[in-house]
């Protein structure tokens, strides 16, 4: 799963403490999230849409794969 919370923090003016702090998470947490070693659960990918207001699916998707 790919996802756009650098994009979306940067945005926001908000720092990975901030986010992680908000969340009730750690920095690492979200260190992890952001490089895609970490997929969050449903509610915590909820909670960080809700953050940047918008829709878990503008934040996360699924990375597409070539059938060639």
């Amino acid at each position: 799963m790919k996802n756009k919370v650098p994009e979306f923090r940067k945005k926001y003016g908000f720092s990975q403490e901030k986010i992680a702090e908000k969340l009730g998470v750690s920095r690492q947490t979200i260190i992890s999230i952001e490089k895609g070693k970490y997929n969050p659960s449903l509610p915590l990918a909820m909670m960080i849409a809700n953050i940047f207001e918008t829709n878990v699916e503008d934040v996360f998707f699924m990375e597409e794969k070539d059938d060639k």
